[in-house]
């Protein structure tokens, strides 16, 4: 065992202080100077990262604190990201469960303690944000207890110590009644609870590959905990590939420790640390790299299966190409098969038709990310609606069921409870709190497509949601997600102010006066269950009387624009969101309105028949 060192994650739920608190913990470490000016949650180093406000990738940091180096990995609280959280507690000993004195532990808490409870890992409660207004710190103390009692902790577990404080202020204490000082606290609880690394120093060198990072200098490097031996620069090691047991000779070119926010290059790494390796043209998580010829593969622990697929496929669009450079199928499948080599958490196959491909994701806010960094990097493409995946057990048809929780003003109750029965949701408890009321219901994955968009819409923005997958059962019969129509263009060209003001009277828009538009793309929303045509180009007939521009734009009520994620969750299975770099546009599959009625008389025959 390596003393000196300490492997800790953090985990909690969305929103509750994680990132933040890596950053006074970093600050205390002494890895910022006194007057360094440093971005608040400096590990979010993803521009999405720090758009939405989550993690979305784990990521690695260290903090010497008195001659001992506390090695950090910062981990998501979505459970979309399930695969990035269970990469990351392969490598450590123990996790800080963050959980927030007012709000107590979520959805999200219940799904990342779970996991780190299935790999033996020591917990340290954190219960932070305590200078929040109702904060009830000792009340959410007893709530963690239940919560491990409930998953079934051991009783080294169900032991776990607590520290109270605030990760934005800068203090931890461990009781509610000392001074507020600063993070030593949470700093000597780590050493004292937090075993060192168990790794054997006198074996050979091996380790099982937890991350891929990539570099342009050196490619890909391989990042994981160093279980045994020691590992120098211009070593030969053997990589066991998971996916077919093959065996690769390799060369170690650098070795890569991580201090602070930087990665720095060392002449070895010793057993015990956290450490990056490149020298590999073929790596993938879940490898194992060894010195021994005859080694045997480290296990590797199965990611969560993914519960929906949907499509990326190329724009076959009037405008494509005007806004992204990279358009072809052979990019767009480059692109996606790319991401298979540090995403082990979705699955991309190819399928009858040219240029559409099946992206499997754990869901739809996965699939988002993945979408908006491609459009980010210039690449156009069409993403479908998600359908969920299903399984045949018994002979029967089985789909997924999530649990969710939604927190909603008590006002809102009623409507809410509705959309859920009307998704065929079950709710399993009611919880009243000062403010509010939480929810808590079983419902299909299919059901909760678009959920969160109404809750938005019905609490004025004021509802939270959170979900996790719950188990496969049988098929729900029908669920009806969207119940509104569609108002789709009929010409193509520049929208105009005065066709808009004549197509407002038949619902809400979602373009705006001088945006281009085509045939069969989705311009707004009808509140009725049907589509209607219409013509967003028309221009006024000029007289000798009047301007062009004369009381047109009066009463335009300005469009509503969708993020990617709602876009997805919004559109039917009929259409398609199409991503550009510049844009996002709904549009139907098939374009032409004659083409459209055609497919529907032969649905109808064939439904007669």
């Amino acid at each position: 065992m390596n003393q000196s060192i300490r492997n800790i994650a953090i985990i909690a739920h969305v929103d509750h202080g994680k990132t933040t608190l890596v950053d006074k913990l970093l600050k205390e470490g002494g890895v910022f100077r006194a007057n360094q000016q440093v971005e608040e949650r400096a590990m979010d180093s993803m521009d999405l990262e720090r758009e939405k406000g989550i993690t979305i990738k784990a990521k690695n940091t260290s903090v010497h604190w008195k001659d001992k180096i506390v090695n950090i990995v910062d981990t998501p609280g979505h459970a979309d990201f399930g695969g990035e959280v269970e990469r990351a507690l392969r490598m450590v000993d123990g996790v800080l469960l963050v959980v927030d004195a007012y709000d107590g532990p979520q959805a999200q808490t219940r799904f990342v303690l779970r996991k780190a409870l299935q790999h033996g890992l020591k917990v340290i409660i954190v219960i932070n944000k305590i200078d929040r207004d109702n904060a009830e710190p000792a009340k959410m103390y007893d709530k963690v207890l239940e919560l491990l009692m409930e998953l079934n902790a051991s009783e080294e577990q169900f032991d776990a110590p607590v520290v109270y404080g605030s990760g934005r202020d800068g203090y931890m204490m461990y009781n509610l009644t000392d001074k507020r000082e600063n993070m030593t606290p949470l700093f000597e609880t780590i050493l004292d609870h937090v075993p060192p690394p168990f790794a054997k120093p006198n074996e050979p060198f091996h380790m099982l590959v937890s991350n891929i990072d990539w570099s342009d200098y050196v490619g890909r490097i391989a990042i994981g905990k160093i279980l045994g031996g020691k590992v120098n620069v211009g070593d030969n090691v053997f990589t066991i590939r998971n996916r077919d047991g093959k065996r690769i000779r390799s060369k170690v070119t650098k070795v890569f420790e991580y201090s602070g926010l930087s990665t720095q290059e060392s002449v070895a790494g010793v057993a015990g640390n956290i450490v990056g390796l490149s020298g590999f043209e073929d790596i993938d998580i879940g490898d194992t790299l060894t010195a021994d010829e005859n080694g045997h593969p480290l296990p590797f622990t199965q990611i969560d299966p993914p519960t929906l697929e949907m499509q990326f496929a190329v724009n076959d669009g009037p405008l494509v190409g005007q806004e992204g450079k990279l358009v072809t199928s052979r990019q767009l499948r480059e692109r996606l098969f790319r991401e298979l080599k540090t995403n082990v958490s979705i699955s991309i196959e190819d399928t009858e038709k040219a240029g559409v491909y099946n992206v499997k994701a754990r869901g739809a806010m996965q699939v988002a990310v993945l979408a908006e960094t491609m459009r980010r990097e210039g690449y156009e493409f069409l993403v479908s609606r998600p359908t969920v995946i299903e399984r045949t057990v018994d002979g029967k048809r089985h789909e997924p069921y999530e649990t969710v929780w939604i927190e909603v003003p008590d006002e809102c109750v009623g409507a809410v409870m509705q959309n859920l029965a009307n998704r065929k949701g079950q709710m399993t408890n009611m919880e009243k709190h000062p403010h509010s009321t939480m929810i808590e219901a079983t419902i299909t994955t299919r059901g909760l497509i678009g959920l969160e968009i109404d809750v938005v819409n019905m609490t004025s923005g004021r509802g939270v949601l959170s979900h996790l997958f719950k188990e496969y059962g049988p098929y729900a019969g029908e669920v009806l997600t969207r119940l509104t129509g569609t108002l789709v263009a009929t010409d193509a060209g520049e929208t105009t102010a005065y066709a808009l003001v004549m197509c407002q009277e038949r619902g809400k828009l979602f373009v705006g006066p001088g945006e281009a538009v085509y045939e069969g793309m989705v311009v707004g929303e009808n509140p009725r269950n049907e589509d209607i045509a219409v013509n967003a180009v028309r221009e006024k007939k000029l007289t000798n009387f009047r301007s062009q521009g004369e009381g047109v734009a009066t009463g335009l009520t300005p469009a509503i624009k969708l993020s990617l994620e709602r876009a997805i969750e919004y559109i039917a299975a009929d259409e398609f969101v199409e991503v550009t770099p510049k844009n996002l546009r709904l549009r139907k599959r098939v374009l032409k309105e004659v083409d459209r009625r055609k497919i529907a008389r032969k649905e109808r025959s064939g439904s007669d028949e």
